[in-house]
């Protein structure tokens, strides 16, 4: 929850007149101030005067702070009430966010009745949102779900046929049971039929491109009567009551966030009094609390094996601690009860600096964002510290008794993720890997020799079935290294795939360290004689190693595959991708001029462009 001042610094941003006035003479941009009252847990009514300032300040989105959502909500109850936590949470994450809600009850045709309020609206997507008393609507049919799931999938249609993809909301378990704990023997039960409902979303979800909004599994664990209350439903027609709006606004967020990257990437621990009890300079390894035989011990190991889990599913695990960088280390490596070990920590950070630069540490050395980083620390005076000083790194309020702090973690959705890769299986050793190579480079003063130790191998090919869940997460997560931030889809990629004038090429390293994995994405369309690049991105991972050329060295290969003549590409800037700004004109295009933001460029293609020395290329390019 947020702390006293609170409210005396969104009283002091509401004397703005508008987003960049002045303090003291100097031009102040209100974005990133507001967005840091957004952090905390917000009630009702914090969430609600937090949105006025926000739609005041910022009706349209900021430049280059975001990536704008245009969302459209559209249901068979009362939706009104949910907007403000709506705004409020994309805020949080970072995101600018336009809501248009469509006419109660007519999610069936909003997307195509010329007076329906989305007509023009261009939604990006779409939230439906039923409650359980529409669902339950014609029960007594013997095809009940059948034909329910059809009308669901006719409205998706629309949604997805006006070009915006679709999250369902689950229905909450309102419907009251008869049989009590033997509902599933009642034929036409209304509470057995909501669970069937809720169990038949998610692969039919799966197979139509959309997302849940998994309220159902929240109410589970908060109590219905966190998330409905009949006076209002009965008053009001309010399916999610108002009280329960910040934290559905939360879990919205999350997946928006999720499908443009911005989930975190990177769990930050501390040590003493986080992963173990007590202090190891003082106590020694035989003092510290840590395993079997009491409450606080086995807290403790909760704590690491969620740590662990969250790292085999791609969050990357690094440790920074006020430690001598020996005695840190030493639970990691002989303590009977630890179950994380060094090997799981992509970056550890042990030594007497404070907090606050040793994460700015761990970030350069991972090469991703501090916005990416989670940290958890015991110490209510580290957080704050951290807080104060780096207001873009995640710090979770902590509580008291550690048995509560994995719980607390997993509770804020940080790590909200669409779908698992092999590549998120296997991200600590890529990084554990990187951070050798890093380590190579910074001790060598011939960096051509250190290129042509690394033994790299680029595996190239087009976009197929094997590599599209990693394409499509690459394209949605990347956000530096990234020319145009174009988003796409499963769906949208296959259609890109079957597409005789689009190309699409996917580009996966190794080296004497390790496979990186699938490092960089090219695609786009060939129209005329040219070759025009709709995205670029690369991981940062593979940064100075001569991809960027190799990767040219590709598509003039495929230009003049396709009888092209000339490679066009663009750059469009937004707040995180300054490091690319220069990119085609280091690669030799020519400027090919300038739309609003927008820069273009071109290249002509009339030979083979040969690949760096350093990098193999597989399967090899006809340097003909």
């Amino acid at each position: 929850m947020p702390g006293a001042d609170w409210a005396d610094r969104l009283r002091m941003i509401a004397q703005a007149a508008e987003p960049w006035h002045a303090v003291d003479g100097v031009p102040h941009d209100w974005w990133e101030d507001i967005l840091a009252l957004a952090t905390y847990r917000l009630d009702g009514l914090q969430t609600i005067r937090l949105d006025r300032l926000l739609t005041r300040l910022f009706p349209t989105p900021p430049p280059l702070a975001t990536v704008p959502v245009r969302l459209a909500l559209l249901g068979s109850a009362t939706l009104d009430h949910l907007v403000p936590g709506l705004r409020v949470a994309a805020l949080r994450r970072g995101l600018h966010l336009t809501v248009q809600t469509a006419e109660y009850g007519q999610y069936a045709t909003a997307f195509t009745d010329p007076q329906s309020p989305l007509h023009g609206f261009h939604a990006d997507t779409a939230l439906f949102a039923f409650d359980a008393p529409h669902l339950l609507g014609g029960l007594s049919a013997h095809d009940w779900l059948a034909t329910q799931q059809d009308r669901v999938r006719a409205a998706w249609g629309t949604a997805q046929a006006a070009g915006a993809h679709v999250l369902q909301q689950a229905a909450l378990p309102t419907a009251l049971p008869l049989l009590g704990q033997n509902e599933h023997r009642l034929i036409a039960s209304g509470a057995q039929a909501i669970a069937e409902w809720n169990a038949a979303l998610r692969p039919m979800a799966d197979a139509a491109g959309a997302d849940v909004v998994a309220i159902d599994i929240h109410a589970a664990l908060d109590g219905l009567a966190a998330w409905h209350d009949p006076l209002l439903w009965h008053r009001a027609k309010q399916d999610v009551q108002q009280g329960a709006a910040p934290v559905y606004g939360d879990l919205v967020a999350r997946i928006l966030a999720a499908r443009q990257g911005r989930s975190a990437k990177a769990l930050v621990l501390d040590l003493d009094n986080t992963l173990w009890g007590g202090v190891i300079g003082d106590d020694g390894m035989a003092g510290i609390v840590l395993g079997q035989g009491s409450a606080l011990g086995e807290a403790h190991v909760a704590v690491q094996a969620y740590a662990q889990a969250l790292s085999k599913r791609g969050v990357i695990l690094a440790v920074c601690s006020k430690n001598d960088d020996a005695t840190a280390r030493e639970p990691f490596e002989h303590h009977p009860d630890m179950v994380l070990r060094l090997p799981d920590i992509a970056c550890f950070v042990a030594n007497w600096t404070d907090k606050a630069t040793n994460l700015r540490l761990i970030a350069e050395r991972l090469n991703i964002g501090l916005d990416a980083l989670v940290f958890v620390d015991d110490n209510p005076a580290e957080r704050a510290i951290v807080r104060r000083e780096l207001p873009v790194v995640a710090v979770p309020e902590l509580p008291d008794d550690p048995a509560l702090y994995a719980s607390t973690i997993a509770a804020a959705g940080y790590f909200e993720a669409m779908r698992l890769t092999d590549e998120d299986r296997h991200r600590a050793t890529q990084y554990q890997a990187n951070a050798e190579r890093e380590a190579a480079r910074h001790t060598t003063t011939d960096m051509d020799g250190y290129l042509h130790s690394l033994a790299m191998e680029l595996r190239w090919g087009p976009f197929d079935q094997i590599g599209l869940a990693r394409i499509v997460q690459l394209v949605n997560k990347t956000n530096q290294f990234n020319l145009t931030t174009r988003r796409t889809t499963e769906v949208e990629t296959l259609a890109q795939m079957a597409d005789p004038h689009a190309f699409g090429l996917q580009l996966r390293l190794l080296d004497r360290y390790g496979d990186n994995g699938m490092i960089a994405v090219v695609s786009g369309r060939v129209v005329d004689a040219a070759m025009v690049i709709e995205t670029w991105l690369m991981s940062c991972r593979v940064l100075g190693r001569g991809v960027e050329a190799a990767t040219l060295s590709l598509l003039v290969h495929e230009g003049l595959r396709r009888g092209v003549t000339t490679i066009r590409g663009e750059y469009r800037p937004t707040a995180k991708n300054g490091m690319v700004r220069d990119h085609f004109e280091k690669l030799g295009f020519g400027a090919a001029g300038v739309d609003g933001d927008t820069t273009f460029w071109t290249l002509p293609v009339t030979h083979p462009h040969p690949a760096p020395p350093a990098i193999r290329m597989t399967p090899p390019i006809d340097p003909r």
